[in-house]
């Protein structure tokens, strides 16, 4: 692991969505970009925070290396992580099953969202979805 400085700041305790959220500075001069990983651990031990409730995401490395910018959210409950965390996060961390559809629902699906116009549009798309799924 290398030398690596984690700030953070604008943090914010939302309460509406159970979490800490936070803007991440990470100084790493002349040294590649640190993992995510790694950042994760340094925010677990500087908030005391689950392991499973810490989320970082959105990191950009600055021109010229040395600093990258990112973000965090710090969960309170795993309730308030599934409810409010993207369900591609949920899919990796195995908290949500995937999606299985048949192809030839799927399309049909589609075809019937795209033929049907008017106002009926949105009542037969709920309807094709429910079919498909």
């Amino acid at each position: 692991m290398a030398d690596f400085t984690v700030r953070t700041r604008k943090f914010m305790r939302n309460a509406v969505a159970g979490r800490r959220q936070m803007v991440v500075d990470v100084i790493h001069p002349g040294v590649a970009t640190i993992s995510k990983a790694d950042i994760k651990k340094s925010l677990i031990s500087m908030y005391s925070a689950n392991a499973d409730l810490v989320f970082t995401f959105g990191f950009r490395t600055k021109f010229g290396g040395g600093k990258t910018t990112g973000f965090a959210f710090i969960y309170d409950t795993e309730a308030a992580a599934k409810q409010m965390e993207p369900r591609h996060q949920l899919l990796a961390l195995g908290w949500a099953e995937a999606r299985t559809r048949k192809r030839g629902a799927w399309k049909d699906m589609k075809k019937k969202i795209k033929s049907t116009w008017g106002t009926g549009r949105r009542a037969a798309a709920r309807k094709a979805k429910r079919a498909a799924a």
